[in-house]
């Protein structure tokens, strides 16, 4: 099943060489290349970013907001303990079910599967699980890579969405270039998969699913809002962050639609800030070797299961 999400090294390679052969800020998509396109610069939003939260997003200052954690440790959210508040009033009933059933799953002490447990594609907005975020920018589109997978998704820039859409695992995700923001709008994320779910705390979605995310670089005191959300309400982990960092902040603000989920559009944010740069090669869980340290014992057979 893993095959299903593994980039092959060389090609990963041939897109970072591609996108970082380059200066980072550069005009935006060549008309010659897409009738679409329009020229004028574009913000430099290249390399690795981090955020250090768990298990949510952060919540946005008012209106509408995601799902959040019912058992709390230290009045934040437990990590080890992912109750959904399945009355948020956001869900449909079936919806609010769900997020109930696998809450009483995880009071029970066990653990439900997910995309992320389970080693399968993160949907959007899911993905924003992982800790790292890798972002090449070319011409004709944005690459995100994420360290725990590796997930991958291509954006096409100043395209529009085919009349059709095939769904896929990370959807069809289109973007342009608004000023200071990236925007991208996806739709077409498959919901006839196994975990198909939004969040840790197994919210579900449909085939009507519809994210659009805005990207903008930020002073510090413009993301300390958020920043302070972020810490209010999640776990923040030990990772690979500079606390003290004081330069430009990465915030995406997304708003999730989905009709057959939701009574309403809802919206949150994750704030992704600069670490040492370094991009570690995290495998998922079937694959007994853990590169960045040393090896991690993990359940074995002693023959195949297929």
């Amino acid at each position: 099943m893993r095959m299903q999400r593994q980039l092959p090294l060389l090609a990963l390679l041939a897109i970072a060489g591609a996108a970082l052969a380059g200066p980072h800020v550069a005009s935006a998509a060549d008309p010659a290349a897409n009738g679409l396109a329009k020229p004028g610069p574009v913000p430099d939003f290249s390399g690795v970013w981090r955020h250090p939260s768990l298990p949510g997003f952060e919540p946005p200052a008012s209106g509408p907001g995601p799902v959040l954690n019912l058992s709390r440790e230290n009045g934040k959210s437990n990590y080890y303990q992912l109750v959904g508040d399945f009355s948020n009033p956001i869900l449909k009933p079936w919806a609010a079910d769900v997020v109930k059933k696998l809450g009483e799953i995880s009071k029970a002490g066990l653990v439900f599967p997910s995309p992320s447990n389970q080693c399968w594609p993160e949907p959007v907005p899911f993905i924003y699980k992982n800790f790292g975020m890798l972002m090449l920018q070319q011409p004709h589109q944005i690459t995100f890579l994420y360290d725990e997978g590796p997930d991958v998704r291509r954006v096409r820039l100043n395209d529009t969405h085919p009349a059709t859409v095939r769904p896929s695992w990370y959807g069809d995700s289109v973007g342009r270039y608004d000023g200071d923001t990236l925007v991208i709008d996806t739709i077409g994320t498959r919901a006839d998969r196994p975990y198909a779910m939004i969040d840790l705390y197994g919210t579900p979605y449909t085939d009507k699913l519809h994210v659009v995310e805005r990207y903008r670089l930020l002073d510090y005191e413009d993301a300390k809002g958020a920043i302070a959300r972020d810490a209010g309400e999640n776990r923040q982990i030990p990772a690979d962050i500079n606390r003290n960092y004081r330069g430009k902040y990465l915030q995406v603000h997304f708003t999730v639609e989905d009709e057959g989920a939701f009574t309403t559009p809802w919206t949150a944010t994750i704030t992704y800030g600069r670490g040492s740069g370094k991009w570690q090669e995290i495998v998922c869980a079937e694959n007994p070797h853990v590169y960045y340290s040393k090896d991690t014992n993990v359940p074995t057979a002693e023959k195949p299961d297929f």
